[in-house]
């Protein structure tokens, strides 16, 4: 299996540099996410070409905003799954933008704290390293683009979660999961930041996906 590992908001392949390397053939991808001429198709396009050369059979792994990308990128190339993580899980016609009220997300979660609420579980030297890199540029344009899917691909999925997400708190993620996607998400510990806080865990969990 080759695992390409798409990043959420920010774009940056260095969020599963801890997970990466756990895997047996890994691409983690960096999106042009400070772009401000890079749509949702871009970002598919960017996915695409990272695994243009790839002839094992292909698991899509994506991280929060990434769901809205793994799925496009699954029409598009020959796919054996999808594995997503603390996803956004979009649906036909919704922009990232716009899922946020589709969800009825600030009703559950009024406040965020960027920095605690994302790094609360995160082992002090990555939170470290992470900070020296400064934050990551994100543009606007993807979150007001209507994702163009009709439905979801028929690809295996499955949602992994954490049980402390302060952003997408578990109960949440099971009521959208669950509306969108008829799944029952597999809850592990660890925050919305799972690739940085718990690699080992994630990455096992990614790996079981080959027995699927």
């Amino acid at each position: 299996m080759t695992y390409a590992l798409i990043p959420g908001a920010g774009g940056s392949a260095w969020y599963w540099h801890r997970v990466a390397p756990l895997l047996p053939d890994a691409i983690a991808i960096d999106l042009p996410a400070d772009d401000d001429s890079a749509d949702l198709n871009t970002y598919a396009d960017t996915v695409v070409d990272a695994v243009s050369a790839v002839t094992d059979p292909l698991i899509l792994v994506g991280q929060s905003m990434g769901a809205f990308t793994a799925p496009m990128v699954a029409l598009r190339v020959s796919t054996a799954a999808i594995v997503l993580v603390n996803p956004m899980v979009p649906t036909a016609g919704e922009a990232p933008g716009q899922w946020w009220a589709a969800t009825g997300h600030a009703r559950v979660v009024p406040e965020f704290d960027p920095v605690e609420d994302f790094f609360h579980d995160v082992p002090a030297a990555v939170r470290e390293e992470a900070f020296r890199q400064g934050e990551p540029q994100q543009s606007d344009t993807p979150f007001g683009q209507p994702w163009p899917l009709d439905r979801w691909p028929d690809v295996t999925t499955r949602v992994i979660v954490g049980s402390d997400d302060r952003l997408f708190p578990l109960e949440f993620q099971r009521r959208v999961v669950r509306l969108r996607l008829g799944l029952e998400p597999e809850v592990m510990p660890g925050g919305h930041l799972l690739a940085l806080s718990r690699p080992e865990e994630l990455a096992e969990r990614i790996l079981s996906t080959e027995r699927v």
